[in-house]
């Protein structure tokens, strides 16, 4: 049976409008088990006749029959296949793979082999092959390491690892002295005659002609001559055994490892492809811990001047049309606070406030601050502030309204000087104080006003004992407006008389009477985050309006102020923030894919040689597609793992020598790794698929 059937083959190569005929019309047959030497001078076309027998050049024109299958109607992966699992190459110069042992030159084609083996049945091949060559103890041997002869005699065993019917070698003895030669031409004989192995040799040589039993003389593209020396060696043709398809999973592991080694053979090279995306991935990663760790800490000075602050102020008073302002009548309560603390999930804490103004005195010292509110403990974390020295006062203070109190920076300044205020006594209002604590300097809020100039003690020492009312904080027109003695239209007719005295300012001093509704000056809150901020608001106001009984289309007997500009000015300062370190790391992350494109490309060209060997012995596009891309891929991983590892050592270092603040941020990890991935399949695509579009012959002959 006929192994290779040609009809009248023809191959032009077209340069320009000039066609150039290089195959004219050949028509042959070669059966199974020969032995066939393709001779002619350079330039006679026996080279082209090979590619076109090996698969790895199409006719112009003709057919061609390999093993009864039509290779013109067949595509490159068609092809691939073919080569793959019926055609074996030996080259005339070795084409080993650099920087790899010679067991695992002979592992190589398995990886694209058609037929699935095991890992350690594919080494007892491997070993088996070495051995029967000679090459026992030169196994682990890199091509270097080997004399011609040896390196010949491992393309010998490569092209037998797929137990392949037909064997093409090219020259095999053109870079051998004439004893090697004669070793490896009589090596191909005993395949030939013992294993029945197919073999075309192409030579110019007459004496290594004359060891082949059938000599085809190509002269200017045409069979010259048909010379059969001596029958087709007798042999048993092994049955063929029918390869099982290899698993998707097996084959993605296979490109994996064969990208894993190709990386490993030019470990300098991955390292500098990978710097690229090192630098970049960790650019990015100490840059969003430090902008994080900066935001937050500017987000946290904000809060602290009050950004996040909600204020509630009572209601206002009317007479004639004339309006008094805010805080001119009483609407606001203790009640109100724990009212708005529980049900109010948008608002963190809540705290009253009880305003006065008057002079603190400590031994021969007196000042008048800027600030002396009565509050609770929550005020602290409202304003996200903390103790200097000492301790806050504690809720137990508020309800049994002891006089005790906590001092601002200015306050001690003033008073105290270099002594320790803490557990001695000042007098607010002529009322003793003991000082129980010293808040930490917080400096000018945003309106240019000392936030240190300020006393607080529980809201129920300041009304009860010192500002007894709330008319120090009330607007003087109101209260010019209730001692009026002129008569209005509000007052038409004129007031009783009194049927008993009224009570004098002694008795009222010192036989005070209790009051059942007590009012505060003001309630302060905070909201969770200053985007919950309307959220809270809208809570409150539901709230206040439900206790205070106001019907629905009825006003408000309070207002709410919030620090919206604040807010804005915060949310624009991150955003602007964030989207500068986007661009820094768009910029970094292009940077090192355009490195890696370049590097492949590069890669690309070094390698030509080894893409054209791995397509000979059965690789396809795809696969060599896979490898590349793969090996991109690869290095985008690697370089983003260090990369991250580099940004976390990067930030801590920033925050240990620097004492800047940073803080880890899980997203830009996790967002780096994966456009470390993305860049790597982008930017290594061109690549690799221009390895894939080489042409095979061209790639073999490239220098």
């Amino acid at each position: 049976m006929e192994l290779i059937e040609l009809q009248r083959i023809s191959k032009y190569y077209q340069t320009g409008d000039i066609q150039t005929p290089v195959l004219d019309e050949i028509t042959l047959k070669i059966g199974r088990g020969e032995f066939v030497a393709l001779m002619g001078p350079s330039g006679s076309g026996k080279t082209t006749l090979m590619n076109l027998l090996g698969c790895l050049d199409s006719p112009t024109g003709g057919h061609y029959w390999l093993d009864s299958e039509d290779v013109g109607a067949m595509n490159l992966e068609a092809r691939a296949r073919l080569r793959s699992m019926k055609i074996g190459f030996i080259f005339q110069n070795f084409n080993l793979l650099a920087r790899t042992t010679a067991l695992d030159n002979l592992l190589m084609p398995l990886t694209y082999s058609t037929e699935k083996i095991s890992a350690a049945e594919a080494w007892k091949r491997a070993v088996s092959l070495l051995e029967r060559v000679g090459l026992a103890n030169r196994m682990d041997h890199e091509p270097s390491r080997l004399s011609g002869g040896q390196q010949q005699r491992v393309a010998i065993a490569r092209s037998l690892m797929n137990r392949p019917p037909l064997i093409f070698a090219d020259e095999p003895t053109g870079n051998l002295d004439s004893r090697t030669s004669e070793e490896v031409l009589a090596l191909l004989e005993t395949l030939n005659r013992e294993e029945g192995v197919t073999i075309i040799l192409v030579t110019h040589d007459e004496n290594v002609a004359r060891h082949a039993r059938r000599i085809i003389r190509i002269r200017d593209g045409r069979v010259e001559a048909d010379e059969v020396r001596l029958p087709p060696a007798d042999f048993e043709q092994a049955p063929t055994i029918p390869s099982s398809p290899v698993g998707i999973l097996s084959q993605l592991s296979e490109t994996l490892s064969t990208s894993l080694t190709g990386l490993r053979r030019n470990t300098l090279r991955a390292a500098l492809t990978a710097l690229g995306i090192i630098i970049g991935i960790a650019s990015v990663i100490a840059m969003m811990e430090i902008g994080n760790g900066s935001a937050k800490s500017i987000q946290r000075t904000v809060a602290s001047m009050g950004a996040n602050n909600l204020t509630v102020f009572p209601g206002s008073a009317a007479s004639g049309g004339v309006s008094f302002g805010s805080g001119s009548v009483m609407t606001l309560t203790p009640e109100d606070v724990i009212a708005v603390s529980n049900e109010c999930p948008a608002v963190r804490a809540a705290a009253p406030i009880v305003r006065s103004r008057t002079q603190v005195v400590f031994g021969n010292k007196n000042w008048v601050p800027s600030s002396i509110f009565g509050t609770t403990p929550a005020f602290l974390e409202i304003r996200d502030w903390s103790m200097s020295q000492g301790e806050m006062f504690t809720d137990r203070d508020v309800r049994n309204a002891n006089k005790v109190c906590v001092l601002g920076q200015r306050i001690v300044k003033e008073l105290f000087g270099e002594q320790n205020p803490i557990g001695k006594e000042i007098r607010i209002n002529n009322v003793p104080f003991q000082v129980r604590g010293i808040l930490s300097r917080k400096g000018a809020n945003m309106m240019g006003m000392d936030q240190d100039d300020i006393v607080l003690a529980p809201w129920t020492a300041i009304k009860f004992r010192v500002s007894a009312s709330a008319l120090s904080n009330a607007n003087q027109s109101a209260a010019a407006a209730s001692n009026s003695n002129v008569n209005t239209l509000n007052k038409v007719y004129p007031g009783s008389t009194s049927l008993y005295p009224g009570r004098s300012e002694s008795q009222v001093a010192n036989n005070p009477l209790p009051v059942r509704f007590v009012n505060i000056d003001q309630i302060l809150a905070v909201s969770t985050s200053a985007e919950a901020m309307p959220q809270a608001i809208a809570q409150i106001t539901s709230v206040l309006r439900e206790r205070h009984r106001l019907q629905p289309g009825e006003p408000d007997d309070f207002s709410i102020r919030d620090m919206t500009e604040v807010s804005k000015a915060l949310s624009s300062t991150t955003t602007m923030m964030t989207n500068l370190l986007l661009v820094v790391a768009l910029i970094s992350l292009v940077v090192g894919g355009v490195g890696i494109m370049n590097i492949m490309l590069v890669s690309v060209t070094e390698r030509t040689r080894e893409i054209g060997l791995r397509m000979a012995v059965g690789a396809s596009p795809a696969r060599i597609l896979q490898q590349f891309l793969t090996e991109a891929i690869l290095l985008c991983f690697f370089g983003g793992a260090v990369g991250i590892l580099i940004g976390r050592l990067t930030a801590i270092l920033v925050s240990w020598l620097l004492r800047w603040p940073t803080e880890v941020s899980i997203t830009a990890i996790v967002a780096a790794f994966a456009v470390s991935a993305t860049v790597g399949i982008l930017f290594g695509y061109y690549p690799a698929w221009k390895a894939s579009r080489l042409d095979p012959i061209s790639a073999l002959r490239y220098e």
